[in-house]
C-alpha cells in the first residue's frame, strides 16, 4: 500500500519498533462485522448460512467470514442489524461504563449521519428516554432518518443544523456523542480516498474544526452529563491533543475506562486507541469526559401541533403494542406524530429550538376517517404484534423489497403486514385480487435479484 510519506514518519515516531507489524496489518481485508438489533430478535442462521465470530467489547457485534450482498437479505431490510466496523461498537462499552441507562436520558448524537452510533445508542436507551441524532449536511439526513426508522426505537428526533445553532439547549443532555469528521487515517486500508486526500495541512484543518464542534458540544451537557470524542484517525493533534484541550477550557475531566488487558486497546495520555495490528477492525480514538459544573436548562413550552381527537385516538390504540406510553399530535400536512407522555416537554423544547428538523416516530395519517399507516411505524418496535400479517418466504421476501407483485393466497381485505422470520417489512394493502405494496418507492431494491 503506498502511504503519505509524512504519514510513515507519524506513525514511525507513534508506534517505533511496531511500525513495521502496523503497516503489514494495512495489507490485510478488512473485517465485515454487524451489529445485531437487540430489539429485534434474529438468530445468525437467519441472517448467513455461515458461523459468526463475536466482538469482543460489544455483546451484540459479529464477524462474518466474508462480505455477503447485504442488499439481498430482508433481514437487513428490516433492521435485523446494521453493518458497522467493530472498533467504533466501543462507544457502547465506554457509555455503558459511565451512564445509568435504567433512567430517563436525553442523548443527542451531534455528528450522526449515517447512523452506525446512532442506532447503537438507540438499543442502549429506554422507553422513556429521548434521542436527537443531529447531522449538519443536508444531503447526509435522508439516509440517517432511514437506518434509524429501520432500527424501530420510537423516540428520536432528526435534526439537520450546526452545533452553534444549539445554544438555547445548553446544559440539556446527560450524553452528547461527538463522533467528529476527522483526517480519516484509520480508514486507509478499506478508503483510498481518505490515503489520497490526505496531508499535514488537512489534519490541521480538521483538528481545528474538531475544536469549534467540541466547543459547541461542551455547552449542550448537562451537569454531571457526559461527552463522548470519537475519531477514525490514529494522530495526536486530532485526538489527545483535542482531549487535553478540552479539559482545559471547559468544565470537564476524563473518564477513566475498565479495559480487558485481552482487547488490546490502547490507553494514551488521553484517551482510547484502536490500532488495526493490535485489533481485529479499523483505526477509532475515543475519549470520554464528565461535566463537572453547570446548569441544567429548564424545559417549558407546549407542542405546537393540534392534538388528535379523542374518537380517533380510538382508532390509533390498536396499531401500538402500549399505546397509553403515547400521546398524538397532527402535524400541520397531516402527519400523526407518537410522542412519549413524558417527554412531551423535551420535545417541545427541541422543536422549538431546531426548525430545521423531522418531528420524530410518524405513525400515520387520516384520509377522511381512515387511517393510512407509515412505513415508520412498520418497522417500529412500538407496533403491536397483533396487527394482521403474511409470512413471505425470502423469494418473496425480496420480491416485495423492489415492490414487484407477489401472490397472497386467502389473504383478507384491508391493512397486512409483510413479514420474513418474524422480522415486519413494510405494510400492503389488499382489496380484492389486488395487493397495492406500501413499501417507500426510495426504498426499493435497485439491484437485479439472481435467480
Amino acid at each position: 500500500m503506498n502511504l503519505p510519506e509524512n504519514f510513515i514518519a507519524q506513525m514511525q515516531h507513534i508506534l517505533g519498533a511496531e511500525y513495521s507489524v502496523f503497516a503489514e496489518s494495512l495489507e490485510q481485508e478488512t473485517p465485515t462485522t454487524i451489529r445485531l438489533n437487540p430489539r429485534k430478535k434474529v438468530t445468525n442462521e437467519v441472517l448467513f448460512d455461515q458461523n459468526t465470530e463475536p466482538v469482543k467489547w460489544n455483546a451484540d457485534g459479529r464477524y462474518l467470514p466474508q462480505r455477503p450482498v447485504f442488499t439481498l437479505d430482508p433481514a437487513f431490510h428490516a433492521g435485523a442489524y446494521y453493518v458497522q466496523e467493530a472498533s467504533s461498537m466501543f462507544v457502547a462499552e465506554a457509555i455503558k461504563q459511565t451512564l445509568d441507562f435504567d433512567k430517563p436520558l436525553r442523548v443527542m448524537d451531534l455528528c450522526a449521519a449515517p447512523g452506525g452510533k446512532t442506532t447503537l445508542l438507540a438499543s442502549l436507551l429506554n422507553e422513556k428516554s429521548l434521542l436527537v441524532a443531529n447531522e449538519v449536511i443536508k444531503s447526509r439526513v435522508a439516509p440517517l432518518k432511514e437506518n434509524l426508522e429501520k432500527w424501530g426505537f420510537p423516540n428520536y428526533i432528526v435534526s439537520n443544523h450546526d452545533p452553534e445553532d444549539m445554544i438555547d439547549l445548553e446544559g440539556f443532555f446527560d450524553l452528547v456523542l461527538t463522533d467528529a469528521p476527522c483526517s480519516g487515517e484509520g480508514l486507509f486500508r478499506k478508503d483510498p480516498k481518505a490515503r489520497n486526500e490526505w496531508s499535514e495541512d488537512s489534519v490541521q484543518l480538521c483538528s481545528a474544526r474538531q475544536k469549534r464542534i467540541l466547543q459547541a458540544a461542551a455547552m449542550l451537557v448537562a451537569p454531571n452529563g457526559y461527552l463522548c470524542y470519537s475519531t477514525c484517525t490514529y494522530n495526536e493533534k486530532e485526538n489527545q491533543e483535542n482531549a487535553k484541550w478540552l479539559t482545559q477550557t471547559a468544565d470537564f475531566e476524563e473518564v477513566k475506562l475498565n479495559i480487558p488487558a485481552d482487547w488490546n486497546i490502547t490507553e494514551k495520555s488521553f484517551g482510547y486507541q484502536f490500532y488495526p495490528h493490535k485489533t481485529k477492525g479499523e483505526g477509532f480514538y475515543l475519549a470520554i469526559f464528565r461535566k463537572t459544573q453547570g446548569s441544567r436548562a429548564e424545559v417549558r413550552g407546549k407542542v405546537k401541533f393540534n392534538r388528535v381527537p379523542q374518537k380517533k385516538v380510538e382508532l390509533l390504540k390498536k396499531w401500538l403494542a402500549n399505546p397509553e406510553y403515547f400521546e398524538f399530535y397532527e402535524k400541520p400536512e397531516g402527519a400523526i406524530v407518537a410522542i412519549p407522555t413524558n417527554l412531551t416537554n423535551e420535545y417541545s423544547a427541541i422543536l422549538r429550538v431546531l426548525q430545521k428538523r423531522s418531528s420524530g416516530f410518524e405513525i400515520g395519517q387520516f384520509k377522511g376517517e381512515d387511517f393510512i399507516p407509515s412505513h415508520d411505524l412498520a418497522l417500529s418496535t412500538a407496533i403491536s404484534d397483533d396487527l394482521p400479517h403474511v409470512d413471505l418466504s425470502k423469494e418473496d421476501a425480496l420480491k416485495f423489497l423492489k415492490k414487484e407483485q407477489i401472490s397472497v393466497e386467502n389473504a383478507p381485505n384491508g391493512w397486512l403486514l409483510a413479514r420474513y422470520e418474524g422480522l415486519n417489512l413494510g405494510f400492503m394493502k389488499v382489496i380484492g385480487n389486488r395487493m397495492n405494496n406500501y413499501l417507500p418507492k426510495e426504498w426499493r431494491i435497485r439491484m437485479d435479484i439472481p435467480e
